[in-house]
């Protein structure tokens, strides 16, 4: 994120970094700088899909350092990819770091790499916290800047794009934001939280008085998220730059800092980019002015209200406006209701799927849940069954398409995937998609429920908070390919009771009621935590097959939230443990009799029959047996699911198209 090469070189020279005590005070808060820093400081294991209890436990303590010392937060989020989509060619580099990483993670090495639902966990955990936050329609940068000038306050990012904005009280790095330190102070100023910050005015005295507002033009031209290096290197290969920072550490940034000094010599932008120009030749010179002046307008503070938001809870801006979304959908986005995935997905028929540590030689645990997003799309894009009957042999030119990003192996590429055709219900000229909140609930959680593949009348002995979740497993069950292991089912049931039982003996609230045996049960279970385990090697199947859950789960949650909540959104930290879940699965192996860990607790033993019944009740009962079939058989077998799975899902030249699978052509929606 940011301008190459600016934070190191802040960091390093350590000269434009002010001691801050931090207290009393707003703080504008970039979210996605913040969840990434918490996810990376609390996550023990990056291999096993992300233990979600530690990232919330530690967001929970950041926000009780800052209530401690009177700071009030606001957290901003970026939203989607915008209309103009200018980013995509630094996302798909993004993409493809994360597939290396994922990679690598995979074979043993080291590295970092965010769990698939952190944003969703975080999003949860600030709602649960109560702490104010908005949802950018795009990126949330110049949002950010204008809502912390508005205020007079402090922005707490780790995105170098802040030591732009000409900020008048400053960014504070998160790498200098001591939140575990908080210090006392005598007398009655109180407690504080240690940090630096960092001020544009300082930071442009070091350069000659550089004027600020040439900052913008030096940041484009150093390169950033949204410019091409590469269109620029004419003016560095024949721009003689004045020499700075000498030998050692500030060498590596000789670049940068020649840059600056030779904007410097300039009293303001425009007879900046005339000079820059000069190393142009004739013919490219007004791309180029264009190039730079439209990316400097990417530091001008944003002139969105968002002190409206925080006040009154309306977001408006001109993007969204002429995006021409339905109401309820930009006041959902603004909420966090719903997730920037559903706007790429909807103004620009393009959405990304990030990758996990998963078996990079079988198809993406995406995969899984490709008819679940092709219901979103449907809803998304309004297509009717109605279409396929009126013209059967023109499908492939009526029903919408999305592209996806999803790797192939061990490659970054893109498919497109047909929409599904919905029940006319949900498409026709009564219920479009601005009015898809008055269609009845009974009937879009039937939607929901069909599309997961189970019947409501399963469900009704899950706790509802389960529901969603339990609904997701079944549908997990039924579509993963390889097919779901006996022993990973009940670890994955196994850590759902653990969250219960978690849930349950922690509960403030003095109205629950708490039997003995769950305090017996959950005290056993965390002796049990406690003694290591003897074989620590990684299962990377069965992390694949845990990865396809997650990716169910992910799309469950977004269905489940396009459609208005028909069904209660689970909590996030007490439903999935990657640590844990590979643990219970690798003892289950070996131990069978962990199966009764929470034995000591007829509430949980009883919670946990109630879940394994209900979904091996949705698969034949020799579903989990072990295959006796002769190796011939096995391999037609094997040839055959090859076949379709090419035939269903595969990346493909930008002409072809994944074809819809009507799954509702036996739904009927009653009024």
């Amino acid at each position: 994120m940011g301008v190459p090469g600016l934070t190191g070189f802040v960091e390093e020279s350590g000269a434009f970094l002010t001691e801050l005590r931090l207290r009393d005070t707003k703080l504008v808060i970039d979210g996605s700088s913040l969840y990434h820093r918490l996810c990376f400081a609390s996550a023990v294991d990056f291999r096993r899909g992300g233990d979600y209890g530690p990232f919330a436990a530690a967001v929970g303590d950041f926000f009780g350092s800052l209530r401690a010392c009177r700071v009030a937060p606001f957290v901003v989020l970026d939203g989607g990819r915008g209309a103009d989509d200018r980013k995509l060619p630094t996302l798909r580099g993004r993409a493809a770091e994360r597939l290396r990483a994922a990679h690598g993670l995979s074979r043993g090495d080291g590295g970092c790499l965010v769990p698939l639902l952190t944003r969703e966990a975080f999003v949860q955990a600030l709602g649960r916290l109560g702490v104010p936050f908005v949802q950018c329609f795009a990126e949330a940068d110049r949002e950010i800047a204008g809502l912390a000038n508005r205020w007079g306050c402090p922005v707490l990012s780790l995105d170098s794009d802040f030591c732009v904005f000409d900020l008048a009280a400053g960014y504070c790095p998160l790498s200098h934001f001591q939140w575990q330190s908080v210090c006392a102070a005598g007398g009655a100023q109180g407690c504080y939280v240690p940090a630096r910050c960092f001020f544009v005015e300082k930071f442009c005295r070091h350069f000659s008085r550089l004027n600020r507002s040439l900052l913008p033009l030096f940041a484009v031209m150093n390169g950033n998220d949204y410019t091409d290096l590469a269109a620029l290197e004419a003016f560095f290969s024949k721009a003689r730059l004045p020499r700075g920072g000498g030998a050692g550490k500030q060498g590596r940034h000789a670049r940068l800092q020649g840059l600056l000094r030779w904007l410097a010599q300039f009293a303001e932008p425009t007879e900046a980019v005339d000079n820059v120009l000069k190393y142009f030749k004739k013919h490219q010179r007004e791309e180029i002015r264009e190039l730079l002046c439209t990316s400097m307008e990417d530091y001008t503070p944003s002139d969105v209200n968002l002190e409206d938001f925080f006040q009154n809870g309306k977001y408006e801006c001109e993007a969204a406006r002429k995006a021409d979304l339905p109401q309820w959908v930009l006041d959902a986005l603004a909420k966090g209701k719903l997730a920037p995935f559903i706007s790429d997905a909807l103004i620009l028929r393009s959405t990304f799927l990030h990758v996990q540590v998963e078996n990079m030689q079988r198809p993406s645990a995406h995969s899984t849940a490709l008819p679940i997003r092709q219901v979103i799309y449907g809803l998304l894009l309004k297509v009717s069954q109605n279409t396929e009957a009126a013209s059967p042999g023109k499908q492939t030119n009526e029903l919408p398409v999305v592209c996806e990003f999803d790797r192939l192996q061990k490659t970054l590429k893109k498919t497109f995937v047909q929409a599904a055709s919905l029940p006319t219900d949900f498409c026709d000229d009564h219920f479009p998609l601005d009015k898809l909140m008055k269609v009845p609930m009974s009937c879009r959680q039937m939607l929901l429920l069909e599309t997961l593949g189970v019947k409501m009348s399963f469900l009704e002995s899950i706790p509802s908070h389960l529901q969603l979740p339990v609904a997701v497993t079944c549908y997990w069950i039924c579509c993963s390919e390889p097919k779901v292991k006996l022993h990973q089912l009940k670890a994955l049931l196994l850590m759902i009771v653990s969250g219960e039982l978690h849930r349950i003996t922690n509960d403030p609230d003095p109205t629950v009621v708490r039997a003995e045996g769950d305090s017996i049960a959950y005290n056993e279970f965390l002796k049990w935590k406690e003694n290591k385990l003897q074989n620590t090697g990684f299962d990377l199947d069965a992390a694949h097959s845990f990865c396809q859950w997650q990716c169910c789960l992910q799309m469950g949650l977004y269905l489940n939230q396009l459609l208005c909540t028909p069904l209660s959104e689970p909590d996030l930290t007490r439903l999935y443990s990657g640590t844990l879940v590979h643990r219970l699965y690798q003892e289950l192996k070996s131990t069978p009799s962990v199966e009764n860990l929470f034995s000591s607790s007829p509430k949980m033993t009883q919670l946990y029959q109630v879940l394994l019944n209900t979904v091996e009740s949705t698969v034949s009962p020799d579903f989990f047996q072990e295959m006796t079939k002769t190796k011939s058989e096995s391999c037609k077998k094997k040839k055959a699911s090859s076949k379709k799975k090419k035939a269903i899902r595969r990346a493909v030249p930008e002409t072809q198209y994944l074809c819809n699978v009507n799954r509702f052509a036996s739904l009927g929606v009653d009024d």
